[in-house]
C-alpha cells in the first residue's frame, strides 16, 4: 500500500473506532421524534421490564428481612406497628395531621425519586459511558423493534441493502439472504485469487444494518486507490476474506462481523458452494459467469449454476421457515434474485410458507438483462427459473421518472418496467402500486426509497395478515 493512501485510511478506522463509544442515532421512527416526552415519563412507560424487576428487588428485601426477623423470635411486625404507632402518634402532637401529612408523603416521593434518579444515572454511566443518546430511548426502541415481524429478504446487489436501512427501522428480526454468484470486480478477485466466496454483496448488506450505517458504510465501502494488490478493493471486502480465514468459514466471519458491527438482524449467504452462473441466451449462446452474462447483450431464456442443486444453509431454511414475511427483491433480476432462488430449498420453503410474500419489481430495465422487459416478464423470468409461483403480490412504482432521468437512462438504454396489470393478474398475482421511488435531481439517478419502500411493505404486510 502506498504512502499517499495511508491518511485518508487512517481517517476513515479513526472514524469507525468512534462507533464503539458514541450513539448519535435517534431510534425512533418519524412519527415518534415530533413533540419529545420529557425523560421522565418514559420511564414510566409499560413494557421497560425494569419497573417491575426494581420492585420485586425491593419487595425480596423487605421480605428477606422479615423472615429473618421472625425466625430469630424478635416478632417484627408486632414491633414495627407499635414503633409506627408511637411515632405517628408523637408526630400528631408536635405537627398537625393537615401539615404533617403532606410533609412525609412529600419527603417520601422526593426520596424514591431521589433513589431512582441515582440508580438510573450509575447504570447509565456504566452502561453508554460516552453515549449521547438516553438509556430510557435505548431501552423503548430496544422492545419496539424486538416486537416487530420474522421478516426474511431475498437478493443481493444494491438494491437488496438499500431495503435492510428502512426495514431495520421496524423489526430487529430481520434475516437477508444473499447471493454468493459474484464473480466480478473485487469480489472477483477475492474468489479467484483467494478461494473465499464472494464478499461483496454481503459486504453492503452488513454496513445497511449497522447501528451507525454512514460511518461504516464509509469504512467498508473504501477502496484503496494505490498500493500494489490493493487498488479496486474495498476494506469490507478484505475485512470478510481475513475473518472467514480466521473464523473457518464465511458463515462463521459474518456471525463475527456483526457482533463487532452491532448489526441490526442476520445476514446469510445462501449457500457456502462456490456456485457459479450460466445462462442460455435466444442466439444459441450459453455465456459462463455472472459478470458475463450481463456483458454479453443477450436476450436471457434460461438460467443456472454450477454445480446445480446447491444446498443452503441450514439457518437458511430454518429462517425461512420461522419467518412472518418474505420479501424478494429489488435488485438485478438474474444476477442478483433469481441466483438465490436456484438453491432448491430456499425455493421449497418459500413456495411451501404461508405467510406473505411480495416481489419489489424494479423501477428501471437493466441493460444486457432485462431489456424490454415488462412487470409479468420479471414474474414469468423468477417462476420459470423456479418451476412455480412463489410469491402473492408484486410491488410496482406508480409515479414516471422525471424527463431528465429518462434521458439520462435511455443514453444507457434503460427504461421504465412497464406494468402490464392484465397479464400480471392473470399470472396470479396481486399488483401493490406505490412512489417509493427516489430521483437524484441533479444527476437524474433513481432508486428505491429505503424509508418509503420499508414503511409500505410494513403497511401491506399488515393489511394481508387481516386479509
Amino acid at each position: 500500500m502506498s504512502i499517499s493512501s495511508l491518511p485518508k485510511a487512517l481517517r476513515v478506522l479513526a472514524k469507525a473506532k468512534q462507533v464503539f463509544f458514541a450513539q448519535s442515532r435517534n431510534p425512533y421512527p418519524p412519527s415518534l421524534r415530533n413533540g419529545r416526552v420529557h425523560q421522565w415519563f418514559k420511564w414510566l412507560a409499560p413494557g421497560l421490564l425494569v419497573k417491575r424487576w426494581l420492585l420485586i428487588s425491593a419487595s425480596g428485601v423487605v421480605l428477606a428481612t422479615l423472615g429473618l426477623a421472625i425466625w430469630t423470635g424478635m416478632t417484627p411486625i408486632f414491633f414495627l406497628l407499635q414503633l409506627l404507632r408511637n411515632f405517628l402518634a408523637w408526630i400528631a402532637e408536635v405537627i398537625p395531621n393537615y401539615v404533617s401529612g403532606p410533609i412525609i408523603i412529600a419527603g417520601g416521593i422526593l426520596l424514591i425519586l431521589w433513589g431512582q434518579t441515582r440508580s438510573l444515572n450509575s447504570i447509565t454511566q456504566v452502561l453508554m459511558p460516552e453515549g449521547n443518546e438516553e438509556l430510557v430511548d435505548r431501552l423503548l426502541n430496544h422492545r419496539r423493534l424486538h416486537r416487530g415481524p420474522k421478516i426474511v429478504a431475498i437478493g443481493g446487489g444494491t438494491g437488496l441493502s438499500n431495503l435492510l436501512r428502512g426495514l431495520k427501522d421496524y423489526s430487529a428480526k430481520i434475516t437477508a439472504i444473499v447471493t454468493v454468484a459474484d464473480d466480478g470486480g473485487s469480489s472477483g478477485r477475492l474468489r479467484r485469487e483467494i478461494g473465499v466466496l464472494p464478499p461483496g454483496d454481503i459486504r453492503n448488506c452488513l454496513a445497511a444494518l449497522a447501528d451507525e450505517e454512514k460511518l461504516l458504510t464509509e469504512l467498508f465501502q473504501y477502496r484503496f486507490q494505490a498500493g500494489d494488490g490493493l487498488v479496486g478493493h474495498s476494506f469490507g471486502n478484505l475485512f470478510l476474506t481475513a475473518m472467514s480465514d480466521i473464523a473457518g468459514d464465511l458463515e462463521q466471519a459474518i456471525a463475527a462481523s456483526s457482533k463487532v458491527l452491532a448489526v441490526r438482524g442476520e445476514v446469510l449467504p445462501a449457500t457456502l458452494s462456490d456456485v457459479s452462473l450460466w445462462a442460455e441466451l435466444a442466439d444459441g449462446r450459453r455465456i459462463e459467469g455472472e459478470s458475463s452474462i450481463t456483458k454479453a447483450n443477450g436476450k436471457i431464456i434460461k438460467i443456472g449454476c454450477t454445480p446445480a442443486n446447491p444446498p443452503a444453509l441450514p439457518k437458511v431454511a430454518q429462517a425461512l421457515r420461522e419467518a412472518d414475511f418474505i420479501i424478494i427483491g429489488p435488485g438485478s433480476l438474474y444476477t442478483s434474485v433469481i441466483p438465490n432462488l436456484l438453491v432448491p430449498e430456499i425455493a421449497d420453503a418459500i413456495a411451501n410458507s404461508e405467510v406473505p410474500r411480495i416481489y419489489v419489481c424494479n423501477i428501471m430495465t437493466q441493460p444486457g438483462e432485462t431489456d424490454g422487459y415488462s412487470v409479468a416478464d420479471h414474474i414469468r423470468a423468477i417462476d420459470r427459473a423456479c418451476g412455480r409461483p412463489l410469491f402473492d403480490a408484486v410491488v410496482v412504482q406508480g409515479k414516471v421518472p422525471s424527463a431528465k432521468a429518462l434521458i439520462r437512462y435511455s443514453q444507457e438504454d434503460s427504461y421504465p418496467v412497464v406494468l402490464d396489470r392484465e397479464a400480471v393478474t392473470q399470472l396470479g398475482r396481486r399488483v401493490v402500486i406505490a412512489n417509493v421511488m427516489d430521483e437524484d435531481q441533479n444527476t437524474g439517478l433513481i432508486r428505491h426509497n429505503s424509508q418509503r419502500l420499508a414503511g409500505m411493505l410494513l403497511r401491506w404486510y399488515g393489511r394481508a395478515q387481516n386479509i
